[in-house]
């Protein structure tokens, strides 16, 4: 089985999985990179990834985007996903089996659907697919959702996400390192709007009110860097609350193996948070906003972690409050974060199950896979209030 996925370049997210690819197909399975990755990431402590040999540069020179347009009429199967349609278009003609990955389409309301050029696309690339070879992994709990509107992929959705590298822990050992009187929380993102670093810092200011011995790191830089210093020295958290700035993904991790609590704070704006698998990972408790891609996939409120409501700090301050009222608790559900990415959400799962999957459509046979990545990915509710999570 010959199988390509096209990308705009290859990135940390991506690797672990197609690494997993490789291992079981070997040279059956290529990569195809088609823009250079831009140097201002690589500045910002992005690692290059470009030269790994299942990479094929299609931007480099005329051979190489030959060869990537013939991988996408020739493969068994294709993934597509931030890449030019020339690359698929022949072999969407031929119904042959294609699988697109998204992200959620309306992260800023249904009402982008009235605008014409949106219309149009959406109708073009998707729905007018929907009796076709062509299936969606979902990079988002509430991709589902938006195709269910547009009335594309009936039966053809499937869960996915971003598959970053899982460490194998003595995660009891991991677990056992974190235990001190003081409890460490952690905040890891861009400094933007969209992260809202703001409620992790008041957050610290309730905690610090309540006389809770903790301390908060936060982890990253961003146009909100200087007002977020500006409101830790105005709620007098300066002694509880560190900005650490950037640092590279390694340091990150070792931050959250000796961290107890992650915050996630961001709203519906973020797509998928490969943040939250990575903390997951590393054994933390996670206090997550019900409205991030991922969480509804990952997370099992009360189970391996907590999800508050998107925005409201009296949410999260419940939840967060929850953790330092019963350090077992906490610790079991930094157990279970792990063991829900080492055996469901790992790379090589995931690579594992999309083999099936494809091997059944090729077949022409029904599988299904009952949890995790590619099983199937239905509407996801967003019954928060009714579910009691605050």
């Amino acid at each position: 089985m010959k199988i390509t996925f096209f990308s705009n370049f290859l990135n940390h997210h991506q690797t672990p999985f197609c690494d997993e690819m490789y291992k079981q197909l070997k040279d059956d399975f290529t990569f195809v990179s088609t823009m250079e990755i831009p140097n201002a990431l690589l500045k910002n402590g992005y690692p290059d990834y470009s030269n790994v040999k299942y990479n094929l540069k299609a931007y480099v020179d005329e051979n190489n985007y030959s060869k990537a347009l013939q991988l996408g009429l020739d493969s068994d199967i294709v993934i597509t996903g931030s890449a030019p349609e020339i690359f698929i278009e022949d072999r969407l003609k031929l119904n042959k089996p294609t699988f697109r990955y998204s992200e959620r389409f309306f992260k800023r309301g249904i009402w982008r659907l009235f605008d014409p050029r949106v219309f149009l696309s959406l109708l073009c690339h998707h729905t007018i697919y929907r009796k076709k070879n062509l299936y969606m992994l979902c990079a988002s709990a509430y991709t589902a959702n938006d195709l269910n509107i547009i009335y594309a992929y009936p039966q053809k959705k499937f869960k996915w996400g971003y598959f970053t590298k899982v460490e194998k822990l003595n995660i009891e050992e991991i677990i056992n390192q974190k235990y001190s009187k003081k409890i460490e929380i952690l905040w890891t993102a861009r400094f933007i709007d969209l992260k809202h670093p703001e409620l992790a810092i008041k957050l610290a200011y309730e905690l610090k009110k309540r006389g809770y011995d903790f301390h908060l790191n936060m982890i990253g830089t961003g146009d909100l860097f200087s007002k977020m210093r500006y409101l830790i020295n105005k709620l007098d958290v300066a002694d509880y609350v560190t900005l650490l700035g950037s640092m590279p993904n390694a340091e990150v991790r070792n931050y959250m193996k000796k961290s107890n609590i992650f915050l996630f704070t961001s709203d519906r704006n973020e797509g998928w948070g490969a943040v939250l698998n990575e903390a997951m990972s590393c054994g933390c408790a996670v206090v997550a906003s019900n409205t991030i891609g991922a969480v509804p996939y990952l997370i099992k409120h009360k189970v391996n972690g907590l999800i508050f409501k998107s925005g409201s700090l009296s949410s999260l301050l419940t939840n967060t409050y929850s953790l330092f009222k019963d350090r077992i608790f906490m610790n079991k559900l930094g157990e279970n974060a792990y063991a829900t990415m080492a055996n469901t959400w790992s790379p090589k799962n995931a690579a594992s199950n999309f083999l099936l999957l494809a091997k059944s459509i090729l077949d022409g046979k029904t599988i299904a896979i009952e949890n995790g990545p590619c099983s199937k990915a239905v509407w996801t509710k967003n019954n928060f209030e009714k579910n009691k999570h605050i």
